[in-house]
């Protein structure tokens, strides 16, 4: 599993099935490591015929980290955000885009099925948008439109964003942390057995336990804002997925985020939170994998009509 580089850092990547076949780019969401794309997901979607490139964003995981932008003061940022002043951040998500799209450039990918799980949907969302030429289709997971006067997270799913962690070195602790907040926004239908999700999450700290970037991503959401217009201007075939259950960007966001774009496909699946729980990933990638086949029928029978 290599490095790339893109927009000027170091991105760590991993690519499942034929590279021969259309590919399909996972960007994952808010401080989670590439790995939180299941292997049993990535490895069905590669079965159903793509070629499945996920990475570690920055600021997680392998890839670099922006250590010289020092800590944010995330309080401040939301109470920035709720009064509609500017919100100072290292980056936005647009500079998360464009990591992407420099990833794709490194592995000479000119389009792929940009598919993004959270924050990581908000940024499939921009690549689409201002990058359009390079979206072969959107699947925009369990994220939002940005859009503040949308129905918003429920208290206790929105303290998990801004709980004081224990000390990185203390494994222990720190897995515990993780497992509590996995159950405070996971699937209520679908809860995850403990030792499966307490053997993810260890696997995650092991890793890398590296923390610091978690506010800062954050920051990035809230600086960037709302992205209504923008998505008013997405071309690319679109599915948006959400949990009727989603505690953290319920899902009267996912509706919000379909309603601007045009022709998008909305699929709301109950008992579904946020989070990608084992049961549900046969049905995920039917509906990812049936969505991006469409999309490329649609765009072959655009090509030859002309």
């Amino acid at each position: 599993m290599p490095l790339a580089r893109a927009n000027g850092l170091d991105i760590f990547y991993d690519e499942i099935g034929d590279k021969k076949a259309p590919a399909l780019l996972l960007i994952m969401g808010l401080g989670t490591q590439m790995i939180g794309w299941p292997d049993a997901f990535c490895g069905r979607l590669a079965d159903r015929g793509f070629h499945v490139i996920r990475f570690d964003n920055r600021d997680v995981g392998l890839s670099s980290k922006i250590d010289s932008a020092g800590d944010v003061d995330l309080l401040a940022a939301f109470a920035n955000a709720v009064a509609g002043r500017p919100i100072v951040a290292p980056y936005n998500l647009e500079d998360m885009a464009k990591d992407a799209v420099g990833l794709m450039d490194a592995l000479a990918l000119d389009t792929a099925h940009i598919v993004g799980a959270s924050m990581g949907g908000m940024i499939a969302q921009i690549i689409a948008a201002k990058h359009g030429g390079r979206a072969r289709s959107l699947t925009s997971i369990m994220s939002s439109s940005g859009d503040p006067r949308v129905e918003q997270s429920t208290p206790a799913a929105a303290a998990v964003l801004t709980r004081r962690r224990p000390p990185r070195d203390d494994r222990e602790a720190s897995i515990q942390f993780a497992v509590d907040a996995y159950r405070v926004i996971g699937s209520p239908a679908y809860p995850a057995p403990e030792a499966d999700l307490r053997a993810q999450i260890a696997r995650a700290y092991d890793r890398s336990k590296y923390f610091a970037g978690f506010p800062r991503q954050l920051a990035a959401v809230l600086a960037t804002g709302s992205r209504v217009e923008l998505l008013k201007t997405i071309r690319a075939s679109t599915l948006v997925l959400h949990g009727a259950e989603d505690p953290l960007i319920p899902v009267g966001a996912g509706m919000d985020t379909a309603r601007h774009i045009a022709g998008a496909t909305l699929k709301i699946i109950p008992g579904w939170g946020h989070d990608l729980p084992a049961p549900l990933i046969p049905a995920l990638v039917e509906a990812i994998a049936t969505h991006c086949v469409q999309a490329d029928r649609g765009a072959a029978r655009a090509q030859a009509a002309r």
